[in-house]
């Protein structure tokens, strides 16, 4: 009788699954969104922002994939079965109307009525080559012995850094149960409010856009780690970057972050070698992680923190998918908010003496958090994506995003008045920046930028 119960639970479990979560609507386009809070009021580089969306720098966006390439019965790129080889090369985009621009694309997301008019498209791929086979098993079909992709992918990499203010690198790995074309137009997006400073990288791979394939997507995201360890050495040896950021979405959390343990783990002993593996990884950032509290906590113990300058934890109470998952698995998510019964006297102490290189933030109460399941925050949440991209864009720490810490247990979260904090913030730091002159303001905020009115809102 247990036993049926339990298989009775279970199903009632997948059930759930197939209504509450999953990554993506439409496995093949994307729905553009709204600005990030932090950008919405400010004056936007006109050049970059009256570009035609088709037309990114470059032609396109760069990728590296482990997915395999589509047979000839299939559409698309690249399908959801793994290959041996982590192929990269540069996407096309495309969008319903050609001439559309991402000020008008915001202008319809305000008005609202962006959804059936004008989604974003992957229209086409060139494949460069190979980075890396990850094992001699099995044929991958991938012909470049001489290390031609590599040289043209550095290259392309490398002509993005020339153009850029900051040679910073910045790598988005998504979640489950999507396919290829989602993580291309996700970064397109991303890239678009970074202002297309350095160059961004799609890291697309092998999860399939069906509710039923979540744990086989799961073990992909934790076991082809491998090769995102492999991409993050390339950059770091290959080309000109000066810093790499990481930005890990829903189940591809668990492969960033069994990356980074692994990178600490090569690193034992040689923890001040300046050209240790991940010596330019910067921000590492962890997005409605559906990652097990307790695997993370032994990554802890393994020694994690020290893989890269800065590890961003957002977390939410208001995650449904999470809540799935959780009863799925038997276990709960790191990307679920602790309450504080949960938060032990050790992980508070952690949080408390190194803030300087963990940030726990409670993303509960931010704006539009709730959305639909309340799984995509990173880019429902104007407030979320807005301090997600001023956390890439300037490096700041939190308290100069906004953000308060409660001194008691480390953690940080969005104010009620979040955004007069912003408005304040802002003034003060381009009147300082532009001031002196700064490099460090990116083209998509140059020093004619208008700081946050006290509220978005009337």
């Amino acid at each position: 009788m247990t036993a049926s119960r339990n298989v009775l639970s279970l199903g009632a479990v997948l059930s759930m699954l197939l209504v509450v979560t999953g990554c993506a609507s439409d496995p093949l386009a994307l729905k553009i969104v709204g600005a990030p809070e932090a950008l919405n009021h400010g004056k936007l580089n006109a050049s970059i922002d009256a570009q035609p969306i088709s037309e990114l720098p470059g032609g396109g966006m760069l990728y590296a994939t482990d997915r395999a390439p589509v047979v000839a019965n299939e559409s698309g790129f690249y399908g959801g079965g793994r290959s041996q080889a982590l192929r990269v090369g540069l996407a096309k985009l495309e969008v319903g109307d050609s001439d559309l621009t991402w000020e008008k694309a915001r202008e319809i997301s305000i008005l609202k009525n962006k959804a059936a008019h004008y989604p974003l498209r992957v229209t086409g791929v060139e494949e460069f080559g190979a980075l890396d086979r990850r094992t001699p098993l099995t044929e991958d079909g991938v012909n470049d012995e001489a290390g031609a992709g590599r040289a043209r992918f550095a290259e392309a990499i490398n002509e993005r850094l020339a153009q850029s203010g900051q040679k910073d690198v910045f790598i988005y790995v998504h979640g489950y149960k999507v396919v290829f074309e989602n993580p291309v137009l996700v970064s397109s997006e991303l890239w678009h409010f970074l202002g297309y400073e350095g160059a961004f990288i799609a890291f697309s791979w092998p999860s399939t856009p069906r509710s039923t394939a979540y744990f086989g997507d799961i073990d992909a995201a934790a076991g082809m780690a491998r090769n995102l360890r492999e991409l993050i050495e390339f950059v770091e040896t290959s080309t000109n970057a000066e810093r790499i950021h990481i930005l890990g979405y829903s189940a591809g959390t668990r492969m960033v972050a069994r990356a980074m343990e692994q990178i600490a783990l090569i690193n034992r002993g040689r923890e001040t070698d300046p050209k240790r593996l991940g010596h330019k990884l910067e921000n590492v950032m962890l997005v409605s992680s559906d990652i097990d509290r307790d695997v993370f906590a032994a990554y802890l113990a393994d020694g994690i923190l020290g893989s890269q300058r800065h590890l961003v934890i957002y977390g939410s109470q208001r995650d449904r998918a999470l809540q799935v998952s959780s009863a799925v698995t038997g276990h709960k998510r790191l990307g679920s908010m602790m309450t504080s019964s949960e938060l032990t006297p050790a992980f508070r102490r952690l949080l408390i003496d190194n803030r300087d290189r963990i940030s726990y933030i409670n993303v509960s109460n931010a704006e539009d958090i709730a959305l639909d399941n309340g799984h995509g925050y990173f880019r429902s949440s104007p407030w979320v994506s807005g301090d997600i991209l001023m956390k890439l864009a300037y490096r700041l720490p939190p308290e100069e995003r906004g953000l308060v810490r409660d001194p008691a247990t480390g953690i940080l979260s969005f104010p009620p008045d979040y955004l007069q904090r912003m408005a304040a913030i802002q003034s003060v730091a381009f009147a300082a920046q532009c001031s002196n002159q700064s490099a460090n303001v990116p083209k998509a905020l140059g020093c004619d930028a208008k700081p946050l009115p006290s509220s978005s809102k009337n």
